[in-house]
Formats: structure tokens, sequence, C-alpha cells
């Protein structure tokens, strides 16, 4: 019961945390220079027409009015409509891009995750030695270098020299699904995949140093399982939490992964929106990133204490 009541907690100050990110959101959208009423109607609009269209949205009214309306209408699963285009229903937009990003960051943490934890342990067990310091440097690598040059770089490789992959996403995909992923992913992959292995490394080394390891391995327990059971076992709880973490700043970084390879996400909608002051799509796409990013740190909350009982006892 008071696991439920803590997790119940986390739940609340995460719902705190949208509505400060709805706030300020708003209030950084209403400050923006240019008129979204001029946008629509262009410049050589009259002013009867913009005043006409402000009206139409709302815009005349107070913003403290114009923020609670904002909120019942998405209460109510009203998003309001995109200012460009067709004026597509920001649900529509969401609802076709938000899938996109999510499987493009899903594969990116599930990649980073298997070669990073697998990485680090093998670090860990060969500490010191030639593999380790090998790995060590390509995680070092892979930490500093950023998304927007490593991008071109394997595009050149495998786009344009060995004409192995497509250079950017197509309305019609002319080839299997992977191919269009694979670069995305492994961009959008590397750097977290750098942090993890890193961690787990870190978190391995200090493990394997614990008096119940050398008393397991006094007892005979076969390397293999002393390795996953014990050791990793231990070992994995940060990197459980990194893995949270990382995959809510995933959505945000695939902002510019997706942008390069024309991928139709949410990270291109959210820049094409800036870009065109489209403000409905803006908040829109700030808002469920943001949800996405606590829902997944609440569902690291309730593993944890699946994976440590310590964790568990200690909420109880």
């Amino acid at each position: 019961m008071q696991l439920v009541r803590a997790l119940l907690s986390r739940f609340a100050f995460g719902i705190v945390s949208l509505l400060f990110i709805s706030i300020i959101t708003f209030v950084a959208s209403d400050l923006a220079p240019g008129d979204p009423a001029t946008y629509i109607a262009g410049e050589k609009a009259s002013p009867e027409t913009i005043q006409r269209i402000r009206e139409n949205l709302g815009l005349d009214k107070p913003l403290p009015i114009r923020y609670v309306n904002y909120i019942g209408g998405i209460v109510k699963g009203d998003w309001g409509e995109s200012y460009s285009g067709t004026h597509e229903k920001v649900s529509a937009i969401l609802g076709r891009t938000m899938p996109m990003t999510l499987r493009l960051a899903l594969l990116a943490i599930l990649l980073a995750s298997v070669v990073g934890i697998s990485m680090g342990t093998i670090a860990a067990i060969r500490e010191t030695r030639l593999l380790d310091r090998g790995i060590l440097s390509a995680s070092t690598f892979g930490v500093t270098l950023p998304n927007f040059v490593l991008a071109p770089i394997l595009t050149f490789i495998f786009c344009i020299k060995f004409d192995m992959l497509p250079t950017t996403w197509e309305t019609q995909l002319r080839g299997p699904l992977w191919m269009y992923l694979a670069l995305p992913v492994t961009v959008l992959s590397l750097r977290p995949m750098s942090l993890l292995t890193r961690l787990t490394r870190a978190s391995m080394i200090e493990t394997l140093r614990q008096e119940f390891i050398r008393t397991a391995t006094a007892q005979g327990v076969p390397p293999f399982r002393l390795m996953t059971k014990y050791a990793l076992r231990n070992a994995i709880l940060p990197v459980v939490t990194a893995i949270g973490t990382t995959f809510g700043f995933l959505l945000t970084g695939s902002f510019v992964v997706e942008r390069y390879f024309s991928y139709p996400g949410i990270g291109s909608t959210t820049i094409e929106a800036i870009l065109s002051n489209n403000v409905p799509v803006i908040q829109a796409c700030v808002l469920v990133t943001g949800f996405i990013f606590i829902v997944v740190n609440l569902i690291v909350d309730i593993l944890l204490p699946i994976l440590d009982p310590r964790i568990r006892e200690a909420q109880v």
C-alpha cells in the first residue's frame, strides 16, 4: 500500500510538472515576436481582417482566460487547428507524427541499451586490459561526436560512396523499412550507447569488488551465472534509471536527426512549426513530449523496486 502511495505521489508531481510546462510554453508563445493572425491573413491584409481572425482565434481575450480555455480544450481532446497549410487538426498531426518518433526513439534506446550494457559488462570483466581500453576509447568518441557531425559522415559512407541505404525518408518507400531506419536509429543511439557503456562499466566494477561476489566465487558459482545473476543484476539499477532519462532526451534529440533525414516525426514537425510560427502545433508537441518523459520516468520508478527489493522495503 505504501508503495502504491509513493507511485501515486510521483504521478501527482508529474501532473504538476506538466502543468508548469504548459504555462511556460503558453506564455512564451504569447511573448514571442510575430502575430499569428497576421501570419494567417498575410502581411497585406487589412486591419479589419486581422482583427476578425484574432477574434475567431480568441486572441483578443486576456491571457489567463485563453490559457484556461486551452487547457479545457486539451481535456476534451481538442488541441486546436494548425495555423498553416490546410489548417489540419493538431490532434491529427500528433496522431500521424508521434508514433513515428516513438518508433525511432524506442529502436534507438533498445540498440543503445543492448550494446551499451553488453560492452560495459565486457569492459568491466576485462578491466585495465586492451579490450577495456578499446571500449573506453570508443565510448569516449561516441560521447563527444555530435549528431549533426555523425549523420553526414554515415550518409556519405553508406548512401553516397557504397549506395547501400537511402539518404532520406520517402512518402512511398522503395525498399524495406529497416533501410530507412538504419541511419537515423544509429545516429540517435550512438551517444546514449556510449554513456550507458561507461555507466555499466563503472557500476559493474564497483559491484565486482563487493564481498558477496567474492563469496559466490569461493562457493564455485559458474562465471556466467556469477556475472549475470549476481553482478549485473545489482549493477543494473543506475543503468535502468539512466535509460529512462535518456529515452526522454532521445525524443528531443531526434529533432536534429529527423530534420536531417526528412523523417516525418514530431521533431521535424516541431521545427517546421517554429519556423512558421505555428503556435498550436508548437504547444502540442512540447506538451506531448513532456508527458512521455514523465510517463517513462514513472515506469522506471515502478521497475526499480521490482529489480531491487531493498528499494521496495525502503519505500514501504
